[in-house]
């Protein structure tokens, strides 16, 4: 039965991926939809080994800048192992035994994150790419960081060209009709399955 939808979000630092996927979420009935980030159990797991504050961590703040190096090479070294490792550890810990049938993924960094979720989930994705252009991300606090922006995590999705939808972040106008026609087709989809239920 479970999930109905996965919006799989990806986009760069300072796109403003939390921006949109915030507002879909907001705009949800949380009867239904849960927010999922992949990156929330590398940063659970390194708050508890460090001894770190996790909310900052999971913020867009400076604090999480100054620990990303670090949890890079560890995140990675793990993913080398099972990629699907982070993937299956946020959909527990965001969804567990709520079982929400329609999910946003906040974060998707790698190839190797969509496989994960098309693996289990097929005909339920929807992938999503948030841009903005550099002028824009550095007006929100972005600056080019070596070791951070040219790795895979920031880079690994560049050449992919096939996405379900593209969301320029440049005004609320083009956002507001993303989630409405978002919101739509979500609607849409809960119908038809209450409808197929009801049949049975």
């Amino acid at each position: 039965m479970y999930p109905l939808k996965v919006y799989l979000f990806s986009g760069k630092r300072k796109c403003g991926k939390d921006y949109v996927t915030d507002r879909l979420f907001e705009s949800l009935d949380k009867e239904y939809a849960v927010i999922i980030k992949i990156s929330a159990p590398i940063k659970e797991h390194w708050a508890k080994v460090k001894g770190l504050d996790y909310e900052q961590l999971l913020s867009s703040s400076s604090y999480k800048e100054k620990y990303r190096k670090e949890m890079l090479p560890w995140s990675e070294k793990m993913r080398n192992d099972d990629y699907g490792i982070f993937c299956r550890a946020a959909v527990d810990m965001f969804n567990g035994l709520a079982e929400k049938p329609i999910w946003i993924v906040s974060d998707i960094r790698r190839k190797t994150d969509i496989r994960w979720f098309k693996e289990n989930f097929g005909a339920a994705i929807k992938t999503i790419k948030i841009i903005a252009g550099d002028d824009i991300r550095k007006s929100r606090g972005w600056v080019f960081e070596e070791g951070i922006d040219d790795q895979e995590t920031e880079c690994d999705l560049d050449d992919v060209e096939e996405w379900d939808l593209i969301i320029t972040n440049h005004s609320t106008d083009e956002v507001d009709k993303a989630i409405e026609d978002m919101k739509q087709e979500i609607q849409e989809c809960l119908t038809r399955n209450e409808l197929k239920h009801a049949h049975h």
